[in-house]
């Protein structure tokens, strides 16, 4: 059974979110042949304050 993390930065639509979990359990179960009902997905959305690249926070740009 796959179980897929997907860390992204909060601010997704819930429509944006729904499609991402359909296509990467489509992507998943295409390359490993899994069935569909056997792959989980979890969307673990981060806030901006919580975020850094390059020395500066998301929130701070």
């Amino acid at each position: 059974m796959p179980y897929i993390t997907v860390k992204m930065l909060e601010g997704r639509s819930e429509d944006q979110k729904k499609n991402l979990v359909e296509k990467v359990t489509d992507a998943v179960s295409e390359t490993t042949g899994a069935p569909k009902e056997k792959i989980v997905v979890f969307i673990e959305e981060m806030s901006k304050n919580n975020y850094g690249i390059a020395g500066k926070r998301a929130s701070d740009e």
